[in-house]
């Protein structure tokens, strides 16, 4: 049984603001500061004695792409603004100049934390016999080697580039890492100035043999100091520094572009030529240098952050040895549902015998890539229809899509081109979907196609079955072993006719007229969300129980955020697990007293997004109204995208939800941050002695319900529900 002590405890005592505060702009918090405390919790976690060494690097590597992402799209979005002197407010009533301002104070602050993580874990690396060396701490023997790898390795996939009148600087790209170099000729002492990129190509980080038992790793710069006289004989070394640049990676597409797949092509160049957004420079460059750089790129001082330390923390992954299992966690290996061994792998078979939720990485992937693939190899089947937001490269379900083409089958696929940082992998896979013979429709230009659904229709003696999977998170199986998504499989013929009829708004535009059981973006969903919660509040001033559960990744939208305020104000208790950005204020007296918010992180990334309604009842109840979706509940999703909100009714898989995953979630303490009025996020406190809660290794250890077979679900640990 899941302890239920968080979901029993009294709500923390609201504290007081201003009328005009709960009224105004200030009952909102800013989506980019939020975004930014949220990744704090993930540099936190870094410094989690409860985590596993180099498990707390990866955290560090992660914050660090976290923030070179945020600077490159959502910085870079606020700079446009404010250069264009828009001073139109955000929701919580600052200026996009009054942002940036905050946002520069507290990023510096940031990656100072970042590099302070950094010192102190390469301290415990270095007593768990992991070295990583500079070029001043290189051994004499160890050097023929090291020169063997340059000449053999690094040499070959080297550009030195000289800056001089017949030389101009050369554009840097975005992520783009470079040495600047002051350089004399010993034949005559004549300057010159030159860069050096270092060539992403290459292992960041040169792996050295191991010597007692210690293993040792070289930074490639480090080497590529070692060997400047190779690559500019004659000349000696004055001075030099290193330097990182991120550029506007934002898109820009034209409204009345004939053929989107050129565009974007097109555009994707583009995006390499972007405005510098920030330049980490080393601390101390020489001054003629700095000003070079700053020149030429160009940079003003304000796009200027002088890292003491290590430029390009996001490297760190290469430093996350999977050998070394004694300082990761501890192997886990993704659950295949009993119900679909019942069934000998059958996924049709258990599919048919009832709805059945698969939550993910705990149960695998494999069962939504072997659903396509017997889909493409079986003869009854007649058609499949498929989204794709985001993929793998070598993608098992394009595969399993261009099999099902050859095989004759009718195949439509939903390429989504505007996927961030996806769309030249996207343009590929469409290509290899289209010389296979597949339909690829690429939706709709001025709306993202975000939604997470696969067909597959299958003739069964004489009529044609729907098979239908929902998802919350991306076709994607390498993402899916860390996030924790949900795949609903069903044969409900309401829930196919709801599918077919989105697929024909993709492909055809043909805007549904009514939908059963499902409610989509930008159509219906976030009317739909406003009347459910309405609805709750209308039974709390009725008398009756109520209460909402909520779990997403961001919650930003002001219209839904108001209609949680005012259910609060009703009486309705209303819990939240927000990952990452959170606009809504907690706990204010007289306007969000019966709101409490927690983030989660740690092992697993969450990303299923989750919404119960007590529906009169409470939670939690086999009343419930419950639904998983696509969609955070942000502008963006809510209006710019196509996304699904599916209600579940299957009782078993209802209780899956309420009594298993959002229970254990809300339980959930050893990686729980809790957030307080101000707007701040306090982890509790554990001795070397507790053992809190957790909800990622309950779930590693314990079986969802709805895919359990012939044992049953009895034995599976869950809330128990409320009288109907």
């Amino acid at each position: 049984m899941i302890e239920t002590d968080f979901l029993k405890a009294p709500f923390p005592a609201p504290i007081e603001l201003p009328e005009a505060d709960i009224e105004g702009p200030k009952r909102f918090f800013n989506r980019e500061l939020s975004w930014l405390s949220f990744n704090w919790r993930v540099l936190e976690e870094a410094c989690n004695p409860r985590v596993p060494l180099l498990e707390r690097l990866r955290f560090l590597s992660i914050s660090a792409t976290n923030l070179d992402e945020f600077y490159t799209v959502r910085v870079a979005g606020l700079r446009e603004l404010a250069l264009a002197g828009n001073t139109t407010p955000a929701a919580d009533g600052l200026t996009p100049t009054e942002q940036l301002d905050l946002i520069n104070t507290e990023a510096r602050s940031l990656m100072t934390s970042q590099q302070n993580t950094w010192d102190d874990l390469q301290r415990e690396m270095e007593s768990n016999d992991i070295l990583l060396l500079d070029r001043s701490s290189i051994a004499e023997e160890d050097k023929p080697y090291l020169e063997e790898h340059f000449l053999n390795q690094v040499f070959p996939v080297l550009s030195p580039l000289a800056i001089d009148p017949a030389h101009p600087f050369p554009f840097i790209p975005s992520t783009g890492f470079v040495l600047a170099l002051q350089l004399e000729r010993k034949a005559d002492k004549r300057p010159l100035q030159a860069l050096l990129p270092v060539p992403h190509q290459v292992q960041r980080f040169v792996s050295l043999p191991s010597l007692n038992g210690k293993e040792r790793f070289l930074p490639l710069e480090e080497l590529l100091l070692m060997h400047l006289e190779q690559l500019f004989p004659g000349y000696k070394t004055k001075g030099f520094c290193a330097f990182r640049v991120l550029r506007d990676s934002d898109l820009e597409v034209e409204d009345e572009a004939e053929d989107l797949v050129r565009e974007f092509e097109v555009a994707l160049k583009r995006r390499r030529r972007g405005q510098v957004i920030r330049l980490k420079l080393s601390a101390g460059a020489p001054k003629a240098l700095r000003s070079l750089i700053m020149e030429q790129l160009p940079a003003t001082e304000q796009e200027v952050v002088e890292i003491t330390g290590m430029i390009g923390l996001a490297d760190l992954s290469e430093l996350v040895l999977d050998h070394r299992t004694d300082l990761l966690w501890p192997s886990f290996t993704s659950r295949v549902p009993e119900r679909v061994q019942d069934h000998d792998g059958d996924m049709f078979a258990a599919i048919r015998q009832k709805d059945m939720l698969l939550h993910h990485p705990y149960e695998t992937f494999d069962m939504v890539i072997r659903f396509l693939q017997q889909a493409a190899r079986d003869p009854n089947v007649l058609a499949i229809k498929q989204t794709l937001y985001r993929t793998s490269h070598k993608s098992p379900i394009v595969e399993a899509l261009c099999e099902a083409a050859e095989n004759g089958k009718s195949v439509t696929a939903l390429v989504e081109l505007k996927a961030r940082f996806d769309e030249a992998a996207n343009i590929r896979q469409s290509r290899h979907l289209e010389r296979a013979g597949a339909h690829v429709v690429y939706g709709f230009l001025n709306y993202k196609t975000h939604a997470k659904i696969s067909t597959v229709v299958r003739r069964e003696d004489d009529q044609l079955v729907t098979y239908t999977h929902y998802g919350t998170g991306n076709y994607h199986p390498i993402t899916a072993r860390i996030y924790t998504d949900l795949s609903l499989f069903t044969c409900d013929p309401a829930l196919g006719r709801d599918a077919t009829k989105v697929f024909n708004y993709l492909s055809g535009y043909a805007q549904p007229e009514t939908l059963e059981n499902l409610s989509i973006s930008p159509l219906t969903l976030k009317s739909t969300l406003l009347d459910m919660i309405k609805a709750e509040a209308d039974f709390a001033l009725d008398g009756k129980p109520a209460e909402i559960w909520a779990k997403m990744n961001s919650v930003v939208d002001s219209d839904v955020i108001d209609a949680l305020y005012d259910a609060s104000k009703a009486g309705v208790k209303i819990s939240l697990v927000i990952r990452g950005i959170c606009a809504l204020r907690p706990g204010i007296k007289g306007l969000s007293e019966n709101i409490r918010v927690k983030s989660i992180v740690g092992r697993f990334l969450e990303h299923s997004r989750i919404v119960c309604f007590g529906n009169g009842q409470g939670l939690p109840c086999k009343k419930a109204r419950v639904y998983i979706s696509s969609a955070d509940w942000m502008g963006r999703n809510l209006h710019r995208r196509v996304e699904t909100l599916v209600e579940i009714t299957n009782p078993t898989v209802k209780a899956q939800i309420v009594s298993q995953i959002m229970a254990a979630n809300l339980a959930d303490q050893a990686q729980s941050w809790v957030m307080a009025s101000d707007g701040t996020f306090n982890r509790p406190e554990f001795t070397d002695d507790d053992r809190p809660f957790n909800c990622h290794r309950f779930f590693m250890e314990n079986p969802s319900l709805s895919g359990r077979g012939s044992a049953g679900a009895s034995d599976v640990p869950h809330l128990t529900h409320s009288d109907d």
